[in-house]
């Protein structure tokens, strides 16, 4: 750890528990045992405010990632986990739950260190929403069950289906927000009765590899989750095309997102893809402007923009159009921008320097095709990699930032005359994650609601998040549900039986 995050850490008094674990040699989570990649070889993590060298990660091999396939699959076909009652299995994801809860700050810390992002919000939203989602798919582990039918073919038959595990589930997960996509992933899997292998982000993966610590105080039988660090290109990519691997679930950028399906599909692997979004937001004549435009600042800024469904286009009627953005412009201007383990901290660091430099060339990209630049559009001086809360007006649906998915503080506006016109420039995009729409008139926005093309539509909001509703997109946002038990279809076969009767 370089002397310059030591002192950050310091500054703003990191728990001895976060400290302890960050100083510590990495290893990665296999069958229950701690280890390092069999050929030796590491990655080092940077800390996004400091800039300075954390911690150095595993970088698995397809060796490593065929010993956690192994693990998982010896669980699966008759190891304890597959014996274990459903009450049994409820219990142990209960128990996983407390710990997390008991050990809250110090995943927020390592959350807020690993990815730079505020500690506040991700004690707030990332850990508290995997507390929630574990707690919420524990209690389906007893309630998954199959139906008798009575068959109208001549005969006498009893027939009934019955639900079981698809098996052996690989989940590959963003940096964006590591430990709560995860739990995305592993709460309904393990409700369900499969085994795991989950390959975080190479960017991000500290607070899986706490996780993992976790799973074998909750006493949940090893190799039952397998925590296998490494490239994407190497072990995301091996992942899609393990034979041992049943079902493959991925949520990252959509042209990633394509190459993992494809390779997926060559041997029918079961498969989920949460894919990337450019989520517009409609602002109707008769809205509250006030509160409209902060809420739309918090939902496009929360996490510096890295946010897969923020609203990121806003379309605003006309005659409300210059009101609104004086309001938006002023309110974005009060967000502070700090470290993430500031208390104060809204505008975090963006994820590394490559993130910095793609969001930089965006809005650079912005202002060539002619956008106007209303607020920010600034690379900070480092050190950090953080960017200028940026908002655009006057922009036009053919522009690069309009129809790209930038993945930072960038906000792109643009005013509309009618209903009609507003729900065209809404839907012209390939994506179809999410959308929102701000108005106090209800009978008008149900009308709408049918009409937008998107996964999840927010009213008088955006981004709110459940563990009993299903999140995930049209379009090229991807196909299948996390959360809600939509999901748990994607993790369940259904088998009819038929039994002859004298």
């Amino acid at each position: 750890m370089d002397t310059i995050v030591k002192q950050y850490l310091q500054k703003f008094g990191v728990s001895e528990a976060t400290q302890t674990f960050i100083g510590k040699a990495q290893r990665m989570f296999i069958g229950g045992a701690w280890v390092e990649a069999s050929d030796g070889q590491t990655s080092d993590v940077i800390e996004p405010s400091t800039e300075g060298l954390l911690t150095r990660i595993p970088m698995a091999t397809t060796q490593d990632l065929d010993r956690a396939v192994q693990a998982a699959r010896a669980q699966f076909d008759g190891g304890a986990w597959r014996q274990a009652k459903p009450a049994e299995r409820e219990r142990m994801i209960h128990r996983l739950a407390d710990l997390i809860e008991l050990n809250a700050l110090e995943l927020a810390e390592i959350e807020s260190i690993d990815m730079g992002k505020s500690a506040a919000q991700a004690r707030d939203v990332d850990i508290q929403g995997t507390v929630d989602t574990l707690r919420y798919f524990a209690g389906w582990a007893t309630k998954l069950h199959g139906r008798t039918v009575e068959p109208s073919l001549p005969g006498n038959y009893l027939a009934y289906t019955r639900k079981e595990p698809v098996g052996v589930v690989g989940a590959i997960v963003p940096w964006n927000f590591p430990l709560q996509t995860m739990a995305w992933k592993l709460g309904a899997a393990l409700a369900t009765g499969c085994t795991v292998v989950v390959k975080p982000a190479e960017l991000t993966s500290l607070s899986a590899l706490r996780f993992a610590e976790l799973v074998q105080q909750a006493g949940i039988p090893d190799g039952v989750i397998n925590i296998v660090t490494g490239r994407g290109s190497v072990v995301g990519a091996a992942m899609a095309t393990h034979p041992g691997i049943d079902k493959l679930t991925f949520t990252g950028s959509t042209p990633v997102g394509l190459t993992v399906g494809r390779a997926a599909l060559e041997d029918m692997k079961r498969l989920t893809l949460e894919l990337g979004g450019k989520s517009p937001v409609i602002v109707l004549a008769d809205a509250d402007l006030k509160a409209a435009a902060q809420a739309i600042a918090n939902g496009v800024f929360f996490n510096s923009g890295q946010v897969c469904d923020a609203g990121t286009r806003a379309y605003v009627h006309r005659s409300i159009y210059d009101e609104f953005l004086r309001e938006l412009v002023a309110y974005t201007r009060t967000l502070k921008m700090a470290p993430g383990l500031d208390p104060e901290c809204f505008i975090s660091p963006l994820v590394s320097a490559q993130q910095k430099a793609r969001v930089s060339d965006y809005i650079e990209t912005g202002k060539r095709e002619g956008a106007v630049l209303v607020c920010g559009g600034q690379p900070v001086e480092g050190p950090g990699f953080f960017v200028e809360p940026t908002i655009f007006a006057h922009c036009r649906n053919d522009m690069r930032i309009v129809q790209e998915e930038v993945f930072g503080p960038v906000l792109v506006t643009a005013p509309f005359d009618d209903d009609e016109e507003a729900l065209a420039l809404a839907n012209d995009s390939p994506y179809g994650l999410a959308a929102a729409l701000y108005s106090n008139d209800l009978g008008r926005v149900h009308g709408l609601i049918p009409r937008l093309r998107a996964g999840a539509v927010y009213v008088n909001a955006h981004g709110t998040i459940d563990p009993s509703m299903p999140f995930g997109g049209y379009k090229q946002s991807g196909f299948g549900k996390d959360l809600g038990p939509e999901q748990l279809d994607h993790l369940l076969e259904t088998k009819a039986v038929w039994i002859t009767l004298p």
